[in-house]
């Protein structure tokens, strides 16, 4: 084949490239005047008015490596987002059962319970409400450790049904933990993080820090997403120093000088936001904390009872149960309740006498020794 063959072959292909309507790969080039605008801006002397067949050869080679490696690299990319992201769940419309029941997409939220609540809200239904317990707990840093507190008041809605309950709980020797809520779910929670930390320290031989004991406990609640009702305050002294926290339902945390929760911590925190101050002693500390949960227990219906206070230094615990008994039983008789006779009418007697039928039952096969 003569130049001039090629020549005329290549100049053919000049004619197919500036065609915007036939490009030479439908695949590679897009029928717009962009993609048009960047080939003529990276080869000028292709599209100038006076080509030369070196030129257009350059180009025919340019072209047909260029489709094969767009060619390639669409189905490398296409390939490689099939193996990232599962193919996308048919719509509900497409998702069927037998007896035509709807089935919700997977994935996302659905807010068909968030419509059905309103209209039986319209239609004059009481939508159930949130049960409120009551606590106080509380806790401060002082100079050499942790002071933590609660009282003893465990409540079943108007009812109080334990007086003397312990909501500090023991997460690790040098970890704290005091329980606001649902007493069931702070002792679930407390107990399995415990359980956790005490499994760390055999395979790391090292004490607890702090912070791993809050990274377990937010980690399982926001899991839940405040379905676990457990308002902790978490307190302990590991080898960075002593440490404060909060740990909400939702799984949010705060870091304090002085924290409270509970129904009762807006008196507790009156409390130590009026007297609290860096640099307080261990019997300065002990003092705030025990004055706090009393604003709570005599502020607070759902707080009552005794004052439990935990203190925690380095490598030493000192857990002073019922430190504080602010309201002492003072109608109770050392006897216990005596009761006269005609206090209470009594109606009627009757006595029956319990009669004991004993049968014996002679013979029968002896037992083989």
């Amino acid at each position: 084949m003569t130049f001039f063959s090629s020549y005329n072959i290549l100049k053919f292909t000049k004619k197919k490239v500036n065609s915007v309507q036939q490009p030479l790969d439908r695949k590679w080039a897009a029928k717009t005047k962009a993609q048009h605008e960047y080939w003529r801006r990276r080869l000028p002397s292709f599209f100038s008015p006076n080509p030369t067949p070196n030129s257009w050869v350059c180009l025919l080679l340019q072209l047909q490596l260029g489709s094969k490696n767009y060619r390639k690299r669409v189905t490398e990319k296409r390939e490689a987002q099939e193996q990232a992201s599962p193919p996308s769940p048919l719509p509900r419309t497409q998702i069927r059962m037998t007896g035509s029941m709807d089935l919700p997409a997977k994935g996302g939220f659905s807010y068909e319970l968030c419509r059905r609540n309103d209209f039986l809200a319209k239609n004059g239904h009481k939508l159930p409400g949130y049960l409120k317990t009551g606590t106080t707990i509380v806790g401060l840093v002082f100079k050499d450790g942790v002071v933590l507190g609660a009282d003893t008041r465990a409540t079943e809605g108007p009812i109080v049904a334990d007086k003397n309950c312990e909501k500090i709980h023991f997460m690790a020797p040098n970890i704290y933990c005091c329980g606001a809520g649902t007493a069931a779910d702070t002792e679930a929670v407390t107990d399995m993080v415990s359980s956790q930390l005490q499994l760390h320290r055999y395979a790391t031989g090292r004490e607890s820090r702090v912070v791993t004991a809050l990274t377990l406990l937010k980690s399982h609640l926001f899991k839940y997403q405040g379905h676990v009702s457990a308002a902790l305050v978490l307190g302990g002294v590991d080898c960075t120093g002593p440490h404060l926290h909060t740990v909400y339902p939702h799984g949010s945390t705060d870091t304090l000088p002085f924290a409270t929760m509970g129904s009762g911590s807006l008196a507790a925190m009156s409390v130590f936001e009026s007297n609290y101050k860096e640099g307080l002693t261990r019997e300065e500390g002990i003092r705030l904390v025990t004055a706090a949960i009393r604003g709570g227990i005599f502020n607070d219906l759902g707080s009552g009872s005794n004052v439990d206070v935990c203190v925690i230094t380095k490598g030493n615990k000192e857990y002073l149960r019922n430190h504080e008994l602010p309201n002492p039983r003072t109608y109770v008789s050392s006897k216990g309740y005596s009761f006269t006779k005609g206090q209470t009418e009594v109606l009627s007697t009757k006595i029956t006498q319990l009669k004991q039928n004993v049968e014996v039952a002679e013979g029968g096969d002896a037992m083989e020794e």
